[in-house]
């Protein structure tokens, strides 16, 4: 590790990324990433995940703003910066004659301070299939030697661009205990996915980004406490949404009705349902399949994709005034 430590693993100031014809696919994002912190990129297709990860990696010069990765330009000092950093496209694209041994000897060879090849293989369980050639792996196998080859010089930053693709859900635990454990060590960790869950569990912070702009940031729970829990029940015979009581009062912001289900959006998820249950209590009725929950990622995910698009609410539901 390099005693010259900058105040941030990556750092990114109003980052701009155009492209010729005048479509600018990043449009002034912020953001920042400590040392051995685990950073989620999210966003739709089309966002500017991939635009912004390659400023990073220094595969391009930003059109304006700045960025730095380990205290330096990624693209202007990539001498300086290369050998501390490991990256992990979405595509490897190895010479499928060579073994999975052969190719982790050769990208040693052309790695800075190389770990043994066959720990890098280890370390992703790919050590059993070292003798096979690269075109007999399987999907998930090849993303195993994706993130071997990345592992290789003992990165300080690791890109993850969408780690976990084509993986099972044993590999995909795997990888995340890996990612955790890199983390653990002191390695600074940016990732893109699109598995939300994904997000969740190995994220420390996140940055939606929708349209070339950050549309949210913060923590998952941050992140998912910016949009309302949900509560749905259905109501006995004779009852219908118009008994209820003003939901404003209960705290409701949002309301709808699907198939005889009430649903009701919160941002004070005690404060409803205790209103909720008190009004059937007092009502002397029961709520069939009643089911409270704080947002998940992805409905926050999915919410702050429409407020970002210009419809905060899908159309079935009602805002509560």
């Amino acid at each position: 590790m390099s005693s010259n430590r900058h105040a941030y693993a990556i750092e990114v100031v109003d980052l701009r990324r155009a492209y010729q014809g005048g479509f600018e696919a990043v449009r002034g994002i912020t953001f920042e990433v400590g040392h051995g912190e685990v950073f989620a990129l999210l966003g739709t297709n089309g966002a500017g995940k991939t635009s912004t990860v390659e400023l990073l990696e220094g595969l391009a010069p930003p059109t304006a703003g700045r960025v730095t990765v380990l205290g330096h330009d990624p693209h202007r000092e990539r001498a300086a910066v290369r050998p501390r950093t490991g990256v992990m496209l979405q595509e490897g694209g190895f010479p499928s004659e060579l073994t999975v041994a052969e190719t982790a000897r050769l990208w040693a060879g052309c790695t800075s301070g190389a770990r043994p090849p066959r720990e890098a293989l280890a370390r992703v369980g790919l050590e059993g299939r070292a003798k096979v050639r690269v075109k007999q792996l399987s999907g998930g196998e090849r993303r195993r030697l994706d993130l071997a080859l990345a592992l290789l010089g003992h990165p300080e930053v690791l890109f993850l661009d969408e780690p976990t693709t084509g993986l099972d859900v044993e590999a995909r635990r795997d990888t995340w205990d890996l990612v955790r454990s890199l983390s653990d060590d002191g390695t600074t960790v940016l990732l893109t996915t699109h598995y939300l869950e994904e997000a969740e569990a190995l994220a420390d912070r996140l940055a939606v980004l929708h349209e070339g702009r950050i549309a949210a940031a913060g923590t998952p729970g941050e992140v998912t406490a910016s949009q309302p829990a949900r509560i749905s029940f259905a109501l006995p015979e004779g009852y219908g949404p118009d008994d209820l009581p003003p939901l404003i009062e209960w705290g409701v912001v949002g309301h709808g009705t699907e198939g005889g289900v009430v649903h009701l959006r919160s941002h004070d998820l005690q404060r409803s349902a205790t209103r909720l249950l008190r009004w059937a209590a007092e009502a002397g009725i029961e709520l069939r399949g009643l089911d409270l929950r704080s947002a998940s990622l992805e409905e926050a995910f999915l919410g702050i994709a429409r407020e970002a698009a210009g419809a905060s609410v899908p159309e079935t539901w009602e805002v509560t005034a």
